[in-house]
Protein backbone atom coordinates (compact mmCIF):
# COMPACT_ATOMS: atom_id res chain seq x y z
CA UNK A 1 0.00 0.00 0.00
CA UNK A 2 1.25 3.54 -0.71
CA UNK A 3 2.37 5.54 2.34
CA UNK A 4 -0.17 7.69 4.16
CA UNK A 5 -0.50 11.31 3.16
CA UNK A 6 1.24 13.74 5.50
CA UNK A 7 -0.64 16.61 7.12
CA UNK A 8 0.71 19.06 4.52
CA UNK A 9 -0.22 16.71 1.67
CA UNK A 10 -3.69 16.22 3.17
CA UNK A 11 -4.16 20.00 3.19
CA UNK A 12 -3.24 20.08 -0.52
CA UNK A 13 -5.74 17.29 -1.16
CA UNK A 14 -8.45 19.31 0.55
CA UNK A 15 -7.87 22.12 -1.96
CA UNK A 16 -8.15 19.61 -4.84
CA UNK A 17 -11.37 18.23 -3.40
CA UNK A 18 -12.89 21.69 -3.03
CA UNK A 19 -12.07 22.48 -6.66
CA UNK A 20 -13.81 19.34 -7.90
CA UNK A 21 -16.87 19.86 -5.72
CA UNK A 22 -17.28 23.30 -7.23
CA UNK A 23 -17.38 22.14 -10.84
CA UNK A 24 -17.19 18.34 -11.11
CA UNK A 25 -20.11 17.07 -9.04
CA UNK A 26 -20.35 13.80 -10.97
CA UNK A 27 -16.73 12.94 -10.20
CA UNK A 28 -17.14 14.02 -6.59
CA UNK A 29 -20.04 11.57 -6.21
CA UNK A 30 -18.32 8.73 -8.07
CA UNK A 31 -15.11 9.18 -6.07
CA UNK A 32 -16.99 8.33 -2.88
CA UNK A 33 -17.43 4.80 -4.24
CA UNK A 34 -13.68 4.19 -4.35
CA UNK A 35 -11.55 3.00 -1.41
CA UNK A 36 -9.59 5.83 0.19
CA UNK A 37 -6.28 4.39 -1.06
CA UNK A 38 -7.54 5.05 -4.60
CA UNK A 39 -9.89 7.96 -3.94
CA UNK A 40 -7.24 10.37 -2.63
CA UNK A 41 -4.81 10.03 -5.55
CA UNK A 42 -7.76 10.08 -7.97
CA UNK A 43 -8.84 13.44 -6.53
CA UNK A 44 -5.32 14.80 -7.05
CA UNK A 45 -5.22 13.47 -10.62
CA UNK A 46 -8.63 14.84 -11.63
CA UNK A 47 -7.92 18.23 -10.03
CA UNK A 48 -4.76 18.57 -12.09
CA UNK A 49 -6.60 17.50 -15.25
CA UNK A 50 -9.36 20.02 -14.49
CA UNK A 51 -6.86 22.86 -13.99
CA UNK A 52 -5.06 21.86 -17.18
CA UNK A 53 -8.29 21.89 -19.18
CA UNK A 54 -9.24 25.30 -17.80
CA UNK A 55 -5.77 26.68 -18.53
CA UNK A 56 -6.08 25.69 -22.19
CA UNK A 57 -9.56 27.19 -22.46
CA UNK A 58 -8.34 30.48 -20.98
CA UNK A 59 -4.75 30.68 -22.21
CA UNK A 60 -4.63 28.76 -25.47
CA UNK A 61 -1.12 27.99 -26.70
CA UNK A 62 0.46 30.12 -23.96
CA UNK A 63 -1.41 28.15 -21.33
CA UNK A 64 -0.22 24.91 -22.92
CA UNK A 65 3.44 25.91 -22.69
CA UNK A 66 3.01 26.75 -19.01
CA UNK A 67 1.29 23.41 -18.40
CA UNK A 68 4.10 21.45 -20.02
CA UNK A 69 6.52 23.22 -17.71
CA UNK A 70 4.37 22.37 -14.69
CA UNK A 71 4.31 18.68 -15.66
CA UNK A 72 8.08 18.69 -16.15
CA UNK A 73 8.64 20.23 -12.72
CA UNK A 74 6.32 17.70 -11.08
CA UNK A 75 8.28 14.82 -12.60
CA UNK A 76 11.53 16.39 -11.44
CA UNK A 77 10.20 16.40 -7.88
CA UNK A 78 10.10 20.20 -7.60
CA UNK A 79 6.52 21.19 -8.45
CA UNK A 80 5.25 24.76 -8.40
CA UNK A 81 4.29 25.87 -4.90
CA UNK A 82 0.62 25.31 -5.59
CA UNK A 83 -1.54 22.71 -3.78
CA UNK A 84 -2.71 21.00 -6.97
CA UNK A 85 0.80 20.78 -8.43
CA UNK A 86 2.21 19.42 -5.18
CA UNK A 87 -0.54 16.80 -4.93
CA UNK A 88 0.03 15.77 -8.54
CA UNK A 89 3.77 15.38 -7.90
CA UNK A 90 2.99 13.08 -4.96
CA UNK A 91 0.95 10.64 -7.04
CA UNK A 92 3.51 10.73 -9.87
CA UNK A 93 6.18 9.60 -7.42
CA UNK A 94 4.14 7.08 -5.41
CA UNK A 95 2.31 5.41 -8.28
CA UNK A 96 4.98 5.58 -10.96
CA UNK A 97 2.81 7.27 -13.58
CA UNK A 98 4.80 7.27 -16.83
CA UNK A 99 5.42 10.80 -18.04
CA UNK A 100 4.13 9.81 -21.50
CA UNK A 101 0.58 9.72 -20.11
CA UNK A 102 0.16 13.36 -18.97
CA UNK A 103 2.20 14.49 -21.96
CA UNK A 104 -0.23 12.72 -24.29
CA UNK A 105 -3.10 14.39 -22.41
CA UNK A 106 -1.52 17.79 -23.02
CA UNK A 107 -1.03 16.90 -26.67
CA UNK A 108 -4.79 16.38 -26.93
CA UNK A 109 -5.35 19.75 -25.25
CA UNK A 110 -2.99 21.27 -27.82
CA UNK A 111 -5.18 19.88 -30.59
CA UNK A 112 -8.11 21.64 -28.94
CA UNK A 113 -6.20 24.92 -28.79
CA UNK A 114 -5.40 24.78 -32.50
CA UNK A 115 -8.99 23.90 -33.42
CA UNK A 116 -8.04 20.64 -35.09
CA UNK A 117 -10.71 18.74 -37.02
CA UNK A 118 -10.81 14.99 -37.57
CA UNK A 119 -11.02 13.40 -40.99
CA UNK A 120 -12.53 10.11 -39.86
CA UNK A 121 -13.38 7.98 -36.82
CA UNK A 122 -9.81 6.62 -36.31
CA UNK A 123 -8.50 10.20 -36.23
CA UNK A 124 -11.18 11.15 -33.71
CA UNK A 125 -10.34 8.11 -31.59
CA UNK A 126 -6.72 9.28 -31.60
CA UNK A 127 -7.88 12.54 -30.05
CA UNK A 128 -10.14 10.71 -27.55
CA UNK A 129 -7.26 8.45 -26.52
CA UNK A 130 -5.22 11.52 -25.61
CA UNK A 131 -7.80 13.56 -23.71
CA UNK A 132 -9.67 10.67 -22.03
CA UNK A 133 -7.94 7.33 -22.63
CA UNK A 134 -4.87 8.67 -20.83
CA UNK A 135 -6.97 9.47 -17.77
CA UNK A 136 -8.49 6.00 -17.83
CA UNK A 137 -5.06 4.38 -17.90
CA UNK A 138 -3.75 6.64 -15.11
CA UNK A 139 -6.79 5.77 -12.99
CA UNK A 140 -6.14 2.05 -13.56
CA UNK A 141 -2.54 2.50 -12.44
CA UNK A 142 -3.73 4.22 -9.27
CA UNK A 143 -5.80 1.07 -8.60
CA UNK A 144 -2.74 -1.14 -8.89
CA UNK A 145 -3.62 -2.47 -12.36
CA UNK A 146 -0.60 -3.10 -14.59
CA UNK A 147 -1.45 -5.85 -17.06
CA UNK A 148 -1.92 -4.78 -20.70
CA UNK A 149 -5.40 -6.27 -21.09
CA UNK A 150 -7.02 -4.31 -18.31
CA UNK A 151 -5.05 -1.15 -19.10
CA UNK A 152 -6.27 -1.42 -22.68
CA UNK A 153 -9.84 -1.73 -21.40
CA UNK A 154 -9.29 1.41 -19.30
CA UNK A 155 -8.23 3.29 -22.41
CA UNK A 156 -11.30 1.96 -24.24
CA UNK A 157 -13.58 3.22 -21.48
CA UNK A 158 -12.02 6.66 -21.66
CA UNK A 159 -12.51 6.75 -25.43
CA UNK A 160 -16.14 5.64 -25.07
CA UNK A 161 -16.84 8.42 -22.57
CA UNK A 162 -15.22 11.04 -24.78
CA UNK A 163 -17.23 9.98 -27.82
CA UNK A 164 -20.36 10.26 -25.68
CA UNK A 165 -19.31 13.75 -24.58
CA UNK A 166 -18.81 14.82 -28.19
CA UNK A 167 -22.23 13.49 -29.22
CA UNK A 168 -23.88 15.33 -26.33
CA UNK A 169 -22.03 18.62 -26.85
CA UNK A 170 -22.31 19.13 -30.62
CA UNK A 171 -24.29 22.34 -30.13
CA UNK A 172 -22.14 23.79 -27.35
CA UNK A 173 -18.96 23.06 -29.31
CA UNK A 174 -20.33 24.52 -32.54
CA UNK A 175 -21.28 27.77 -30.85
CA UNK A 176 -17.64 28.31 -29.82
CA UNK A 177 -16.32 27.31 -33.24
CA UNK A 178 -15.31 23.74 -32.44
CA UNK A 179 -16.23 20.69 -34.50
CA UNK A 180 -15.30 17.15 -33.54
CA UNK A 181 -17.61 15.05 -35.72
CA UNK A 182 -15.72 13.03 -38.35
CA UNK A 183 -15.50 15.05 -41.56
CA UNK A 184 -16.09 12.04 -43.81
CA UNK A 185 -19.37 11.31 -41.96
CA UNK A 186 -20.45 14.92 -42.36
CA UNK A 187 -19.62 14.80 -46.06
CA UNK A 188 -21.62 11.60 -46.51
CA UNK A 189 -24.58 13.32 -44.82
CA UNK A 190 -24.29 16.35 -47.12
CA UNK A 191 -23.21 18.72 -44.33
CA UNK A 192 -20.57 21.37 -45.08
CA UNK A 193 -18.46 21.83 -41.91
CA UNK A 194 -17.84 25.56 -42.37
CA UNK A 195 -21.44 26.22 -43.29
CA UNK A 196 -22.60 24.29 -40.24
CA UNK A 197 -20.34 26.29 -37.90
CA UNK A 198 -21.51 29.55 -39.46
CA UNK A 199 -25.12 28.59 -38.77
CA UNK A 200 -25.29 25.66 -36.35
CA UNK A 201 -28.70 24.01 -36.27
CA UNK A 202 -30.19 20.57 -35.86
CA UNK A 203 -31.24 18.50 -38.87
CA UNK A 204 -32.12 14.91 -39.60
CA UNK A 205 -28.79 14.58 -41.41
CA UNK A 206 -26.89 15.81 -38.37
CA UNK A 207 -28.88 13.44 -36.18
CA UNK A 208 -27.71 10.57 -38.38
CA UNK A 209 -24.07 11.56 -37.78
CA UNK A 210 -24.69 11.78 -34.02
CA UNK A 211 -26.23 8.30 -34.11
CA UNK A 212 -23.15 6.90 -35.83
CA UNK A 213 -20.98 8.42 -33.12
CA UNK A 214 -23.13 6.97 -30.35
CA UNK A 215 -22.94 3.56 -32.04
CA UNK A 216 -19.14 3.86 -32.06
CA UNK A 217 -19.22 4.76 -28.36
CA UNK A 218 -21.35 1.69 -27.59
CA UNK A 219 -18.73 -0.50 -29.27
CA UNK A 220 -16.10 1.03 -27.00
CA UNK A 221 -18.19 0.47 -23.86
CA UNK A 222 -18.60 -3.18 -24.85
CA UNK A 223 -14.82 -3.54 -25.28
CA UNK A 224 -14.20 -1.92 -21.91
CA UNK A 225 -16.74 -3.89 -19.86
CA UNK A 226 -14.67 -7.08 -19.60
CA UNK A 227 -11.81 -5.06 -18.17
CA UNK A 228 -14.07 -3.30 -15.66
CA UNK A 229 -15.28 -6.70 -14.42
CA UNK A 230 -11.68 -7.67 -13.60
CA UNK A 231 -10.77 -4.57 -11.61
CA UNK A 232 -10.05 -4.95 -7.89
CA UNK A 233 -13.43 -5.54 -6.25
CA UNK A 234 -13.44 -2.32 -4.22
CA UNK A 235 -12.81 -0.26 -7.39
CA UNK A 236 -15.10 -2.16 -9.71
CA UNK A 237 -18.32 -0.52 -8.56
CA UNK A 238 -17.20 3.09 -8.96
CA UNK A 239 -15.71 2.58 -12.42
CA UNK A 240 -18.61 0.37 -13.52
CA UNK A 241 -21.06 3.05 -12.36
CA UNK A 242 -19.17 5.70 -14.32
CA UNK A 243 -19.33 3.59 -17.48
CA UNK A 244 -23.03 2.88 -17.10
CA UNK A 245 -23.96 6.49 -16.38
CA UNK A 246 -21.93 7.89 -19.26
CA UNK A 247 -23.49 5.38 -21.63
CA UNK A 248 -26.89 6.51 -20.33
CA UNK A 249 -26.04 10.08 -21.40
CA UNK A 250 -25.83 8.73 -24.94
CA UNK A 251 -29.18 6.99 -24.49
CA UNK A 252 -30.65 10.31 -23.33
CA UNK A 253 -29.36 11.99 -26.50
CA UNK A 254 -31.21 9.30 -28.45
CA UNK A 255 -34.40 9.88 -26.46
CA UNK A 256 -34.13 13.57 -27.35
CA UNK A 257 -34.32 12.69 -31.03
CA UNK A 258 -30.52 12.88 -31.50
CA UNK A 259 -30.82 16.65 -31.16
CA UNK A 260 -27.68 17.90 -29.42
CA UNK A 261 -28.16 21.45 -30.68
CA UNK A 262 -31.13 22.75 -28.69
CA UNK A 263 -30.17 21.72 -25.17
CA UNK A 264 -27.80 19.49 -23.23
CA UNK A 265 -28.83 15.92 -22.48
CA UNK A 266 -28.98 15.40 -18.70
CA UNK A 267 -29.74 12.12 -16.94
CA UNK A 268 -32.07 12.55 -13.96
CA UNK A 269 -31.19 11.15 -10.56
CA UNK A 270 -34.09 8.69 -10.74
CA UNK A 271 -32.90 7.33 -14.09
CA UNK A 272 -29.34 7.12 -12.78
CA UNK A 273 -30.53 4.95 -9.92
CA UNK A 274 -32.55 2.75 -12.29
CA UNK A 275 -29.56 2.42 -14.65
CA UNK A 276 -27.25 1.33 -11.85
CA UNK A 277 -29.77 -1.07 -10.34
CA UNK A 278 -30.15 -2.75 -13.72
CA UNK A 279 -26.52 -2.75 -14.81
CA UNK A 280 -24.26 -3.15 -11.80
CA UNK A 281 -25.31 -6.72 -10.84
CA UNK A 282 -23.41 -7.87 -13.94
CA UNK A 283 -20.22 -7.09 -12.02
CA UNK A 284 -21.05 -9.88 -9.58
CA UNK A 285 -20.91 -12.47 -12.39
CA UNK A 286 -17.68 -14.35 -13.17
CA UNK A 287 -15.51 -12.04 -15.31
CA UNK A 288 -14.87 -12.91 -18.92
CA UNK A 289 -11.46 -12.88 -20.53
CA UNK A 290 -9.99 -9.50 -21.46
CA UNK A 291 -8.67 -9.14 -24.99
CA UNK A 292 -5.09 -7.89 -25.21
CA UNK A 293 -4.67 -4.30 -26.30
CA UNK A 294 -7.14 -1.51 -26.95
CA UNK A 295 -8.10 0.47 -30.03
CA UNK A 296 -5.08 0.78 -32.35
CA UNK A 297 -4.81 4.49 -31.61
CA UNK A 298 -3.97 3.66 -27.96
CA UNK A 299 -1.05 1.35 -28.78
CA UNK A 300 1.53 4.07 -28.11
CA UNK A 301 0.18 4.56 -24.60
CA UNK A 302 0.44 0.90 -23.68
CA UNK A 303 3.93 0.71 -25.19
CA UNK A 304 5.03 3.59 -22.95
CA UNK A 305 4.11 1.59 -19.84
CA UNK A 306 6.82 -1.03 -20.28
CA UNK A 307 6.67 -4.51 -18.77
CA UNK A 308 3.69 -5.40 -16.54
CA UNK A 309 4.27 -5.04 -12.80
CA UNK A 310 2.96 -7.41 -10.15
CA UNK A 311 -0.55 -6.51 -8.94
CA UNK A 312 -0.77 -4.26 -5.90
CA UNK A 313 -2.23 -5.53 -2.66
CA UNK A 314 -5.99 -5.07 -2.66
CA UNK A 315 -7.53 -2.99 0.15
CA UNK A 316 -10.38 -4.20 2.34
CA UNK A 317 -13.24 -5.75 0.36
CA UNK A 318 -16.84 -4.66 0.68
CA UNK A 319 -19.63 -6.81 -0.69
CA UNK A 320 -20.80 -5.67 -4.12
CA UNK A 321 -24.51 -5.53 -3.31
CA UNK A 322 -23.86 -3.41 -0.22
CA UNK A 323 -21.93 -0.86 -2.30
CA UNK A 324 -24.54 -0.94 -5.07
CA UNK A 325 -27.32 -0.15 -2.61
CA UNK A 326 -25.19 2.60 -1.13
CA UNK A 327 -24.61 4.34 -4.47
CA UNK A 328 -28.31 4.17 -5.38
CA UNK A 329 -29.17 5.73 -2.04
CA UNK A 330 -26.55 8.42 -2.59
CA UNK A 331 -27.94 9.33 -6.00
CA UNK A 332 -31.47 9.50 -4.62
CA UNK A 333 -30.30 11.88 -1.88
CA UNK A 334 -28.51 14.02 -4.47
CA UNK A 335 -31.68 14.23 -6.56
CA UNK A 336 -33.71 15.26 -3.50
CA UNK A 337 -31.15 17.94 -2.69
CA UNK A 338 -31.26 19.26 -6.26
CA UNK A 339 -35.07 19.50 -6.06
CA UNK A 340 -34.83 21.36 -2.75
CA UNK A 341 -32.35 23.85 -4.21
CA UNK A 342 -34.59 24.38 -7.25
CA UNK A 343 -37.60 25.06 -4.99
CA UNK A 344 -35.61 27.58 -2.95
CA UNK A 345 -34.61 29.39 -6.13
CA UNK A 346 -38.22 29.54 -7.27
CA UNK A 347 -39.31 30.99 -3.94
CA UNK A 348 -36.47 33.54 -3.99
CA UNK A 349 -37.44 34.63 -7.51
CA UNK A 350 -41.04 35.39 -6.50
Amino acid sequence: MPPRWTDAETADLAVCRTLLRGGSRSFDAAARLLPRAVRDPAVALYAFCRVADDAIDCGGVGGLAALRERVALAYEGRPLSLPIDRAFAVIVLRHGLPRALPEALLEGFAWDAEGRRYADLPALRGYAVRVAGTVGVMMALLMGVHDPGRLGAAADLGVAMQLTNIARDVGEDARIGRLYLPLDWLGAAGIDPDGFLARPRHSAELGHVVQRLLDAAEEQYARAWAGIAQLPSVCRLGIGAAGLLYAEIGHEVTRRGLNSMDGRAVVSGRRKAWTLARGLPRLALPPVAVAQGAVPEAAFLLAALGAPLPPAAQPHRLRLLERMNWVIDLLERMEQRERQIARRRQVAAV
